[in-house]
């Protein structure tokens, strides 16, 4: 029993690298690969303005416009659109733009669905089965066609910057806070019944107190791992929108899927180059938040750390049994 509390106790980075040392070949590369890309594309969304040889909507500089679909050169190393946009400061600041989406998402998401999982897992009854249906009945509604609706409603079909991102984000919202509700729900269920709450219920402690005091510390610890999953199809959300022409427009930001949907038409005239940038954003960018969400779930998992541990050789004062 000692030895399980130890483990749970033992900081994320330890795990970490007890992971690059136990693990396979395959779970290794998945968590490098995952961290690498995630990094990549953190990278890229916030030093956007300095990476960026121009800004997302800048069509000329002091040499005069850039001109139509020019192709890959010294002064535009990914060549520029049929709007005359430069292609790789678009792709660029594209990653800002998906940034801020998931981090909109989070706030409208994580939060609602926290909230009404702790009450509903607390206190039970008839409130927690209609909430449960509530939750049960949002499923219902796929993310996209909801986000195509609430683009249309806020702004008309025609997103700037704040209504792009409201739909987007509304949307993404909605899908999410279901997930968030019954994992915090579930977990509340598991730790209201330790004797620690007994205990406090006992001392005289306030219902409130004990709810977001004692329980709701203990049961979000798993959030985060499932919100680095989400963030994939928060990305793919916006570009869906963009590409099916509900994004937000060139002139307010830049976004992959809108740039993906004008270059349609350039592959088939051969002008790969409009095309293969933001489509390659977009994968990389769901590939590796979903590989650092996969990894990072595996180590939340305590059965999977007890197999590692397991298959680990036991040391005694720093060595090995060798020694």
């Amino acid at each position: 029993m000692a030895q399980l509390l130890l483990r749970r106790r033992t900081p994320l980075p330890e795990r970490l690298r007890a992971r690059l040392r136990t693990g396979g070949a395959v779970p290794r590369a998945m968590l490098l690969t995952g961290a690498a890309l995630t990094a990549l594309f953190l990278l890229a969304a916030l030093l956007g303005p300095l990476l960026a040889p121009h800004g997302y909507a800048q069509l000329q500089d002091g040499a005069g416009l850039f001109g139509s679909q020019q192709h890959p050169s010294g002064a535009h190393p990914l060549g520029t659109t049929i709007a005359g946009y430069d292609v790789l400061s678009r792709t660029v600041w594209g990653a800002r733009t998906a940034l801020e989406i998931i981090l909109a998402a989070l706030l409208l998401s994580v939060v609602p669905g926290t909230v009404l999982g702790l009450v509903s897992g607390y206190l039970g009854g008839r409130l927690d089965r209609s909430l449960v249906g509530l939750a049960d009945a949002l499923y219902a509604f796929p993310p996209l066609l909801l986000a195509i609706v609430m683009s249309i409603v806020i702004s008309g079909g025609r997103s700037s910057l704040a209504g792009g991102l409201g739909a987007a984000a509304c949307s993404v919202a909605v899908a999410f806070v279901p997930q968030y509700f019954r994992v915090v729900r579930a977990e509340v269920i598991r730790v209201k019944a330790e004797p620690f709450v007994d205990a406090a219920r006992v001392i005289g402690t306030g219902t409130r107190r004990i709810m977001f005091r004692h329980v709701l510390r203990n049961s979000v610890r798993t959030l985060p791992l499932i919100f680095t999953i989400n963030a994939s199809e928060a990305i793919l959300t916006l570009a869906g929108l963009g590409f099916l022409g509900f994004g937000i427009e060139p002139n307010s930001a830049a976004e992959w899927g809108y740039d993906l949907n004008r270059s349609v038409a350039d592959v088939t005239s051969g002008l790969w180059w409009t095309a293969v940038p933001p489509g390659l954003a977009i994968v990389l960018t769901v590939l590796g938040t979903t590989l650092l969400g996969e990894s990072l779930t595996d180590l939340a998992d305590p059965r999977l750390r007890r197999r590692a541990a397991a298959a680990a050789p036991t040391t005694t004062d720093g060595g090995t049994d060798d020694d």
